[in-house]
């Protein structure tokens, strides 16, 4: 597997995800999604390598059936959400081709205090369905709920 995921065995029914050691997702301090999860499972990232490597962490997220990738805001790269670099959208872009949706956790609010253009580009993410911009965890958890109910009103 391309970012060095491994299946351990928990129960009869249940089997959860990890890392090697070493391994490019491990080196990325990925968290591996749960497979025995009723909702979207999701593959959270605390921080997220250089730009080359999208491809690689979205096989992994294919590869794991995570349904989404959540990346911690507090570590993306510089440059990331400076739209002109075209880190964000190339990566976001990425994960819409393959139907993979993306979240971003955490306070973003010094970039979009310096771009109107990212300011307006969160507010559309977070009206649709495939990128949103989200305080954490749990606010995802919530919503993927809200998605999955079909009460999420546009």
């Amino acid at each position: 597997m391309s970012c060095g995921l491994q299946p351990v065995p928990v129960s009869q029914n249940c089997v959860r995800l990890t890392f090697q050691k070493g391994s490019p997702g491990e080196k990325a301090g990925m968290t591996p999604p749960p497979t025995d999860r009723p909702d979207p499972a999701v593959l959270v990232l605390d921080r997220i390598p250089g730009r080359g490597e999208a491809s690689d962490l979205i096989g992994a997220a294919l590869e794991a059936g995570a349904r989404w990738v959540a990346l911690k805001a507090a570590g993306l790269p510089p440059g990331f959400l400076v739209l002109s670099t075209g880190q964000a959208g190339e990566f976001a872009q990425k994960c819409v081709n393959y139907r993979i949706g993306l979240a971003i956790l955490g306070d973003i609010g010094p970039a979009l205090a310096t771009s109107s253009a990212l300011r307006d580009w969160v507010r559309e993410c977070n009206r649709g369905d495939h990128v949103w911009f989200l305080n954490d965890e749990a606010e995802l958890a919530a919503r993927l709920s809200q998605r999955s109910s079909g009460s999420e009103q546009e």
